[in-house]
């Protein structure tokens, strides 16, 4: 057993179960424990935490997937009910933060319900350990760090390291530019990825409409790997993509943190000939942030899923 390190008892909740099992795979000191996930006859969820009382004096911590509002709510039950147990800490990882991209107001009346969650969230008990430890990866605004209360610590992680190590087995590694599709991703992101050359698009409204142009950096011959932190239409990728093909790109790959795909839009994205009039993505990595999306795309090309369980173990050691 590793010195120094804390035994964790892991639950989660029924999206992450695949994920869970891989993050208790990357250590011996990650234990699972199950939940029984029942709902009344009104739909309203009737919850049993297994073997509550053998986790007291534990370190405890809990995978989320808020992947709809439909499912927010069991998960909260759990989340406010684990830290009660007198536990000796307890840590929740929510990968993605869904309302992350609303986060401000642009005019009177919008509603910033990134800042509603984050309420949320800074309410959980404490335990006996003090605070919880909240694990999110890449979120959409850097401010959002300051929407938390101090009953929980916010810990932000990122998953480029997984990006970069997976380009570094490409055989054209030596040829790839980092391209961000604006300038918040470029923000985001730039100091993470300084070792490869860089290209910054910009997004140009015309009227009603909004085209990506080519800010900054030169894509010629290059095998250009698009960054952000997540996709949800695509649209913006694939103006990207045309605009790099045409500037003279050899190929274009993406990376997004967080595969949000409403409305099964990944399928614009996937290899249905190898002779389409439009030039696919090479490759197109996603995380198991998300993991509806995670089952959608397994084995459709360009998709590729790289795990942030290695991340989460070591991150539920902090």
């Amino acid at each position: 057993m590793e010195t120094g390190k804390k035994q964790i008892l892991l639950f989660y909740c029924v999206e992450s179960e695949d994920l869970a099992r891989r993050v208790a795979s990357e250590s011996e000191l990650i234990q699972l424990r199950s939940i029984n996930w029942r709902s009344f006859d009104d739909g309203f969820p009737n919850l049993f935490i297994n073997n509550a009382k053998d986790i007291r004096g534990q370190h405890v911590a809990f995978l989320a997937s808020f992947s709809s509002p439909g499912v927010i709510f069991e998960q909260l039950s759990v989340i406010f009910a684990l830290p009660r147990l007198f536990v000796a800490s307890f840590a929740l990882v929510l990968p993605f933060f869904p309302t992350g991209s609303f986060e401000r107001m642009e005019e009177e009346g919008d509603v910033a319900t990134a800042f509603t969650m984050a309420r949320i969230l800074s309410n959980i008990p404490i335990s006996r350990g003090g605070p919880t430890s909240l694990v999110i990866y890449d979120i959409h605004a850097l401010q959002e760090r300051f929407y938390f209360g101090d009953h929980v610590l916010p810990c932000f992680e990122t998953a480029i390291p997984m990006l970069i190590q997976r380009l570094h087995q490409l055989p054209d590694a030596d040829n790839i530019s980092i391209t961000f599709p604006d300038d918040g991703a470029w923000k985001r992101f730039n100091k993470l990825l300084q070792h490869f050359p860089m290209i910054v698009c910009t997004k140009v409204r015309e009227g009603d409409k909004r085209f990506v142009r080519l800010k900054e950096g030169n894509p010629v011959g290059r095998h250009i790997v698009i960054v952000d932190d997540l996709v949800q239409s695509g649209a913006t990728l694939i103006e990207c993509q045309k605009v790099l093909a045409a500037q003279g790109a050899s190929k274009v790959s993406a990376f997004v943190t967080h595969g949000v795909f409403p409305k099964q839009s990944w399928e614009r994205f996937t290899h249905k000939n190898t002779e389409g009039s439009d030039k696919p993505f090479a490759h197109f990595w996603i995380t198991d942030s998300c993991p509806l999306t995670v089952n959608a795309v397994a084995g459709k090309a360009p998709f590729e899923v790289l795990s942030l369980a290695g991340s989460i173990a070591d991150a539920l050691q902090i």
